[in-house]
C-alpha cells in the first residue's frame, strides 16, 4: 500500500481545510494567534474543564461545524521520540478508527517545530493506516472491502522527497507485522520459504536455501536437531541478499524464524504456547529491514539469513541430554528443548559471519528472562562490541524504539559449562538466561565479527507501543533501518 502525500507550505486556515473530513492539528506549546475552528476547540475545552496547555498531555477530539471531525494536540519539540510518537498515535487513533480515505494534517509553530511535527505525524499516520491479517467472515464485516487511507494532505510544511525514506520504513514495518500476525497453518516453514522466494523475486534479491539434507551434510547439527522433530522436515536456513552496484559496506541481518514453538519434549503449557506462531518475529524483522533498505536504495550490501523451522514433538525430536555438534565443530549438551531459538541461530550466525560482514545484527524472540527484566516496553541488546551497543541505545532513543544494553562479561560462561560437551545449551536454574543465551550464541560468531543481538521482548504489547497501534508492532525495523542509514 502506498499513501499519496500532498504538501502545502502555507499555514492552514478554515478555507483550505473546509474540504477535509478528518483533520489532525499539531500545535506548539504557545497557542497561535490565529487557529482554524478555534471556537469549536474552545467550546470542547470549556465543556470538559480543560485548558489549551492540557493538550500537551491528552489530545482532544471535536466535531466541526461543517460535519468534519478534528483531533488536537500540543506536541512539544523537546519530548523524546517515543513520547512524541505515543501522543501522535493516540491522537490519530479515533480518526483512523473511522477508516477515512483522506486525512489532513496541519502543523503550527516555528519552522523547526513544523518540520519535526510533519515528519513524525506522517510516519505515525502511515504506519497505522494499513490492512493487517485477520480472518473474520464477511458477515462480521461492514464492508467486504476495507476502506484504506489513500491520501494525506500536509499543511504547514513542504519538503520535496523528504518522505520517501519514511515510506520505505513503513513498508518494512508493515511487512514485519503482517508476517508475524499470519496464522501458523498459513505460514509453516515450507509456506514461509515460498513466500520469501516470491519477495526475493519481486525485489531483486538473490535467493539461496540450505535445506535439511544440505545442512545435515554440512554438519549443522544445532539447527538440524530442532528441525528433525517436524514432519515434513521442511526447515531451512534461507539466505537472501540485497546487492546494490555501488555498495561499499557489507552488513548481515540474522533472524530467528520458528514458525511455531510447542517447546518440544519440554512441552509448553497452553497459556504459554498460545501465540507461539509469532516466534518467527525475528526473521520478520530482518526481512522488514531488508525491504526498507531496498526501497530506500541504501548503498549497502545486505545479507539476510533466516533460520526457518518449527519446534515440534515426534519420534525424531531432539531431547534433553542429547549431545549435538554444530557447524563450527562445537559440541552442545541439550538441557531444555524449549531453548530451540539459540540452537537454530547458532549455525545461522556461523554461516553469516563466515561471509565477513563489517558487522551483523540478529533478532529473536529469544528469552522469557528478557521479558522479566524489561517488560514489553523495551527490548534488550547485547553484543561483543561496546561501541555498537552504545550506538544502538542512542539510535533507539532517537527513533522511538527503546533498547537497554545488558552485560556480556565472559564469567557468565561458567554457568553454561558442560561436563560432557564443549558447552551447555542453557541452564535449568533460570537466572540471567538472556545473558547466558547471548554468551552461548557468541561461541558461533566467527572472524571476530562485530555483532549485536536484539532480544525482542517488546515486539508485542497490548494496545500498541510508540508509533504503532497494533499489538504486534514491528519493533526493531526503525532501529536497524536508522543504524544502516547512519552507517
Amino acid at each position: 500500500m502506498s499513501i499519496t502525500l500532498k504538501q502545502n507550505l502555507a499555514i492552514a486556515d478554515e478555507k483550505s481545510l473546509a474540504a477535509h473530513t478528518h483533520l489532525l492539528f499539531v500545535l506548539p506549546a504557545e497557542r497561535p494567534d490565529e487557529l482554524p475552528f478555534f471556537s469549536a476547540l474552545d467550546a470542547k475545552l470549556n465543556r470538559i474543564g480543560k485548558k489549551y496547555a492540557d493538550l500537551s498531555k491528552t489530545s482532544v477530539m471535536t466535531d466541526l461545524p461543517n460535519g468534519a471531525v478534528a483531533s488536537w494536540l500540543v506536541l512539544e519539540s523537546e519530548l523524546s521520540a517515543f513520547k512524541r510518537q505515543t501522543q501522535l498515535r493516540k491522537a490519530f487513533k479515533p480518526l483512523l478508527d473511522e477508516h477515512p480515505k483522506a486525512l489532513a494534517i496541519a502543523v503550527y509553530g516555528s519552522e523547526v517545530a513544523r518540520h519535526k511535527a510533519a515528519k513524525d505525524a506522517f510516519y505515525v499516520a502511515s504506519v497505522n493506516a494499513v490492512e493487517l491479517p485477520e480472518r473474520k467472515g464477511k458477515a462480521a464485516k461492514k464492508d467486504s472491502k476495507p476502506r484504506l487511507l489513500k491520501s494525506i494532505v500536509m499543511f504547514g510544511w513542504q519538503e520535496p522527497d523528504a518522505y520517501s525514506s519514511i515510506q520505505a520504513l513503513v513498508a518494512g514495518n508493515v511487512l514485519t507485522r503482517t508476517l508475524t500476525m499470519t496464522p501458523p497453518n498459513e505460514l509453516n516453514p515450507a509456506q514461509y520459504r515460498h513466500l520469501i522466494a516470491r519477495l526475493a523475486n519481486s525485489n531483486g534479491w538473490q535467493f539461496e536455501e540450505f535445506d535439511m539434507l544440505k545442512l545435515t551434510k554440512m554438519g549443522a547439527g544445532a539447527f538440524v536437531a530442532v528441525g528433525q522433530g517436524s514432519e515434513p522436515q521442511d526447515a531451512a536456513i534461507v539466505h537472501v541478499s540485497y546487492m546494490p552496484k555501488k555498495a561499499k559496506k557489507h552488513i548481515a541481518l540474522v533472524g530467528k524464524g520458528i514458525c511455531f514453538d510447542t517447546g518440544g519434549h519440554n512441552l509448553k503449557p497452553a497459556k504459554y504456547m498460545s501465540g507461539m506462531h509469532e516466534d518467527m518475529n525475528g526473521s520478520a524483522v530482518a526481512l522488514g529491514v531488508l525491504l526498507a533498505a531496498t526501497k530506500a536504495k541504501l548503498p549497502i550490501k545486505i545479507d539476510c539469513w533466516l533460520a526457518i523451522a518449527q519446534n515440534h514433538i515426534g519420534p525424531l525430536a531432539y531431547k534433553q541430554n542429547d549431545v549435538v555438534t554444530a557447524l563450527n565443530g562445537t559440541t552442545i549438551e541439550i538441557v531444555h528443548t524449549d531453548a530451540e531459538g539459540r540452537m537454530v541461530l547458532a549455525d545461522t550466525l556461523t554461516l553469516a559471519s563466515r561471509e565477513k560482514p563489517d558487522w551483523m545484527v540478529d533478532f529473536a524472540t529469544l528469552t522469557g528472562s528478557m521479558m522479566s527484566a524489561l517488560g514489553d516496553r523495551y527490548s534488550g541488546v547485547l553484543g561483543n562490541k561496546s561501541e555498537l551497543l552504545c550506538k544502538a541505545v542512542g539510535v533507539g532513543a532517537a527513533v522511538g524504539e527503546r533498547v537497554c544494553a545488558f552485560p556480556f562479561d565472559d564469567d557468565y560462561d561458567e554457568d553454561i559449562e558442560s561436563s560432557i560437551a564443549d558447552i551447555k545449551q542453557c541452564t535449568l536454574d533460570g537466572g540471567a538466561d538472556h545473558v547466558h543465551a547471548t554468551r552461548f550464541l557468541a561461541k558461533f560468531v566467527e572472524n571476530d565479527t562485530p555483532w549485536l543481538h536484539v532480544d525482542l521482548s517488546s515486539y508485542n504489547r497490548k494496545g500498541g507501543l510508540g508509533a504503532v497501534n497494533s499489538d504486534v508492532n514491528g519493533f526493531g525495523v526503525a532501529l536497524t533501518f536508522e543504524l544502516l542509514k547512519q552507517y
